[in-house]
């Protein structure tokens, strides 16, 4: 990790583009810039992870050594409010890479209906852009990552090109689960990863550690560390542990000026720039929006339409699993190699559905061993009852955007720096519960039909968010409405763009990196003409 301590902070003169976090959206943007010979600057609120990541998978399987990424504590409180908890510091990182760092890598891209929603079914928005608009960005950002795939999803939008890698072959499980699906019509296909099956991009291939979530050893699956490290090859400036904490704009309020950021010796610098983009996730863009507040702006800045933090959406996961009397070898592979999206389309509910056919359930004998009580002889034999005798299927389930789901400030509490913390009011809406027990109904014919003694389910009671934030600073073309245009750049400055899931109007069923990925490609050709 970086040294706090010794290293330059100060800000970076004449800069033409300041970026505030340095995960996938930011780092692509950042190196698509400089390497265009443009002066960049990225301010990023945590740390370089720059150590053996061996030893953060160790700090990861032993019995109390703590969270590998540091999250928590009074920099990262946060509240929760509405009819569901959201453990928000459970699933995200600050630091260089974001949340690419311990993320599982799975990369889809979003189905033409998640674009035309409201149109196709009557219920979200629509994007002001197309599928068709994204699908050469796509392409792009496909190989910006390194996906791994193959082209055998009968149900996935239409493609030009094959996939950067070969995909990954199907597991053991897979096999298993394809003998039940065979008999009830449902299609297997594979799952794009965005890990390397071959060398590429100057990372090895996958070698099976097994542990992707939260810490790959190898380096073969892709984190944004490599963007960045491209991007301050190119010239880009990258500056660690500078948390932007307010947002400053010129009389007219027309444009954004500078960055306030304080560094860990306590000093607060003023990055200026003329152009900014905000890539720190939907929850923390919307923190620095509210916390912008101005005589110009008295509810956040760009957030003359009041919809700033509104639209709040996740994915919600359902599951089940249990024990199957035979080898399943589960926990060999430790990312999804096949799932099905031949429900995804469906309109009873209409929300969006995938299904996945887990390499992981039951026990991981690494960890348990690391934290049993019995040694010798008997822990072998519990070891050996009960690993690979597991079975499981997940699902991601599509949240609707609606008002009543939002991030604020909690103006009563605060962080260590005395700012306001991050509150998101969350609630699981009725139609979502469907959709959940929808996908329940589906695992269990698939369980039900291999003889699983189903032992454990997540489903519409006990859910529990993906951890994809999307919907707080939603594009649109009415300013009254939406915060961003669809270009990503905000109704209400001239020179303030937002890049990341915050922006997506609906989140569909698919993970989100793919097309935070692909609208970074589509920011950073639209800055390139602004800055030159």
């Amino acid at each position: 990790m970086s040294d706090a301590a010794e290293t330059d902070r100060t800000p970076v003169e004449d800069a033409d583009l300041c970026i505030v976090g340095a995960g996938p959206a930011g780092g692509i943007v950042a190196h698509r810039l400089a390497a265009t010979g443009a002066r960049v600057v990225v301010l990023e609120a945590g740390p370089r992870f720059d150590g053996d990541r061996r030893d953060q998978l160790d700090r990861h399987v032993r019995p109390g050594l703590g969270d590998p990424w540091e999250m928590g504590g009074p920099r990262d409180e946060f509240t929760s409010s509405g009819g569901s908890f959201y453990p928000l510091n459970a699933s995200r990182v600050k630091g260089v890479g974001g949340s690419t760092l311990h993320w599982q890598g799975m990369v889809m891209r979003l189905h033409e209906r998640d674009f035309e929603l409201a149109s196709r079914h009557g219920v979200g928005v629509d994007w002001p852009i197309s599928y068709d608009d994204l699908k050469p960005h796509y392409a792009a950002a496909e190989r910006e990552l390194g996906v791994a795939g193959a082209v055998d999803n009968p149900y996935a939008p239409p493609r030009d090109e094959p996939y950067p890698l070969p995909a990954f072959p199907p597991s053991h499980s897979d096999s298993i689960f394809a003998e039940a699906c065979e008999r009830l019509g449902i299609d297997m296909h594979s799952v794009p990863n965005a890990r390397n099956s071959e060398p590429y991009d100057g990372r090895s291939s996958c070698v099976g550690y097994g542990t992707c979530k939260p810490v790959c050893p190898s380096g073969a699956k892709y984190t944004a560390e490599s963007h960045v490290e491209k991007a301050e090859s190119a010239g880009a400036h990258v500056i660690d542990h500078a948390r932007v904490r307010r947002l400053e704009h010129d009389e007219s309020g027309e444009r954004v000026v500078a960055a306030r950021y304080t560094t860990p010796d306590g000093e607060t610098h003023r990055q200026e720039a003329d152009q900014f983009v905000l890539a720190c996730g939907g929850v923390e863009n919307v923190r620095l929006l509210l916390l912008s507040a101005s005589a110009a702006y008295p509810d956040g800045l760009a957030n003359s339409s009041g919809v700033v933090g509104r639209y709040f959406m996740d994915h919600l996961f359902a599951g089940m699993g249990g024990r199957l009397d035979r080898p399943t070898r589960q926990n060999h592979v430790g990312f999804n190699t096949s799932e099905t999206h031949q429900f995804y389309d469906d309109t009873d509910p209409v929300n969006g559905l995938k299904l996945e056919f887990l390499n992981y359930a039951g026990p991981s004998p690494v960890v348990d061993a690391l934290h049993a009580d019995t040694w010798g002889d008997e822990l072998r034999t519990q070891l050996a009852d009960a690993y690979g005798t597991h079975i499981a299927m997940g699902a991601l389930v599509e949240q609707l955007p609606r008002e009543d789901n939002y991030v604020t400030l909690d103006s009563e509490t605060t962080d260590d720096l005395g700012d306001p913390v991050p509150e998101v009011h969350w609630a699981v809406d009725d139609e979502t519960k469907a959709a959940l027990t929808r996908a329940n109904e589906i695992q269990a014919s698939v369980l039900d039909e291999l003889g699983v003694d189903i032992d454990w389910t997540v489903g519409p009671e006990n859910t529990g968010p993906a951890f994809h934030h999307m919907g707080t600073t939603r594009m649109g073309d009415d300013p009254d409405s939406s915060v961003v245009d669809a270009e990503c750049r905000t109704h209400d400055l001239q020179n303030l763009w937002i890049a990341g899931s915050s922006v997506f109007p609906t989140g569909g069923a698919m993970n989100p990196t793919l097309t935070i990925a692909a609208l970074s490609v589509r920011i950073a050709e639209s800055l390139q003409q602004r800055i030159e």
